[in-house]
This record gives structure tokens, C-alpha cells and sequence, in this order.
């Protein structure tokens, strides 16, 4: 796995820029205009389901990635471990018996905020990129924990933010996303392409939209200061028109 999570683990400083929070379309669980003409793609669109209880992604559709986790080195923590193999945790959305999870504590609010990150996500093939450009968007169900923060930042790396891709210089991480406001009840949530955006005022380049036939992975990212977080993830999966 070391090989497989090395490009994923960038310049922690210009990850944590990133993690900052913009109304996001479909904050809280309601679906946008342009997500609700979206449906199911059925099993050719299942992206992960966490019910093999393993670290790869579900081996449809030409993918094959891995689930990892990150953190900054400001003393944040998590769990599982960064840098090591992601296991899943039990209990999942509508009663399935698995579900990604990262939990932990974000470094205290002395720590300048913008360098503060953790996250949990996944790569959609083991390397380089994947063409999603015949799906139109992504849902998945999500929650957190009693007394963990509700701030968490949807973010798709792709061809034009991830320094893999060699378009970005010294500003990338500016990934397309959203902002979700989790509840402890597991939610699911529906976006389409359209609905991503980058955060404002950074970044380079700025594209006016993520580049679909190019993506990396999907991440998971906190950076509230000083605050415990507990977040899962299951049923994630590509849309169709």
C-alpha cells in the first residue's frame, strides 16, 4: 500500500488551504436541481460499498483504487492510521454491516487554521486517473458521531488539482467539492458534476468546471480547530442522467 498512498499524500500546508468552507448546493442533504434529474446507474455505478470489508474500492467499471487517511503534523490525529492499510468499521447505512469511518481530534485553535487537515478517502483506480465523464454526478450516504463536529468537506481531486496531473505548479489542492453539514442520522447525499466548485481566491489554474473524463479519487476532509470528529461514509456511487 506505501506505494499505491504516495501521491496521495501531498505538501500537507496547500491540503489543509483546501479545506476551507463555501456554502456548498446540496449542504445538510437536500439535492440540487441539477442532482435531482440524476438516478441510480445501478451496479455499473457502485463506486464502494464497504460490504467486502476490505481497503479496495469496488472492481467495476474499470476501477480498483484504495481507501486511505491523512493527516496534518500539527497534532491532529486519526484513525485508522495515515500510512497505513484503511480498514472498515462496523455498522453501516440501512442496516449493512459496513461502513468507512475516520475518527480523531483536530489540533487546538492556537495551530494556524488554514495547515490544520485530516481525511479519509480513496483513490478510483490503483494509478493515475479515471474517466467518469459518462456518469453525471455522485451519492453516498454519510453521518457522524454524538459530540463530533458537523463540518466536513466533500472534495473530488482532478486532472487540473492534483499535482499528479502536472497542470498545477505551487497552488494546487484547490479540489472541486462541497460543503456537508452531517447529522447523526445517516443522510444521503446527491451531487451532480455541476454542483462542484472550487473554494475562491486561490488556486491555480481555476477552471470553470472539475474535469470528469480525469479524476483521481473522492476525499473526506475536516479542519474545524480543537474539534473531536467522527465521521462515516457507505454506498457510494456514480450517477446517471
Amino acid at each position: 500500500m506505501g506505494s499505491r498512498l504516495k501521491w496521495m499524500l501531498p505538501s500537507l500546508a496547500f491540503l489543509a488551504m483546501s479545506a476551507g468552507c463555501e456554502p456548498g448546493p446540496a449542504a445538510g442533504g437536500a439535492t440540487s436541481p441539477a442532482a435531482a434529474s440524476l438516478k441510480s446507474c445501478g451496479p455499473d455505478g457502485l463506486i464502494d460499498d464497504a460490504e467486502d470489508n476490505n481497503n479496495r474500492v469496488a472492481d467495476v467499471g474499470g476501477r480498483g483504487g484504495y481507501w486511505y487517511t491523512y493527516t496534518d503534523k500539527l497534532g491532529s490525529t486519526i484513525a485508522p492510521a495515515a500510512g497505513g492499510t484503511f480498514a472498515m468499521s462496523p455498522g453501516g447505512a440501512n442496516g449493512s454491516k459496513f461502513a468507512a469511518n475516520m475518527k480523531g481530534k483536530i489540533a487546538g485553535a492556537d495551530q494556524p487554521p488554514l495547515y490544520l487537515s485530516v481525511g479519509m478517502g480513496m483513490s478510483l483506480v490503483d494509478k493515475g486517473t479515471y474517466d467518469a465523464s459518462k456518469y453525471k454526478g455522485i451519492a453516498f450516504w454519510a453521518k457522524k458521531g454524538p459530540g463530533a463536529t458537523s463540518k466536513v468537506r466533500l472534495k473530488i481531486p482532478d486532472i487540473n488539482t492534483d499535482p499528479q496531473g502536472k497542470v498545477c505548479t505551487d497552488a494546487c489542492f484547490n479540489h472541486f467539492g462541497a460543503d456537508l453539514d452531517l447529522t447523526e442520522t445517516w443522510t444521503h447525499y446527491t451531487f451532480a458534476w455541476a454542483d462542484l466548485r472550487q473554494l475562491p481566491g486561490w488556486g491555480s489554474p481555476s477552471p470553470a468546471a472539475i474535469t470528469e473524463s480525469k479524476l483521481y479519487g473522492i476525499q473526506f476532509q475536516v479542519n474545524d480547530p480543537a474539534a473531536d470528529y467522527d465521521v462515516s461514509v457507505d454506498d457510494l456511487e456514480f450517477l446517471c442522467p
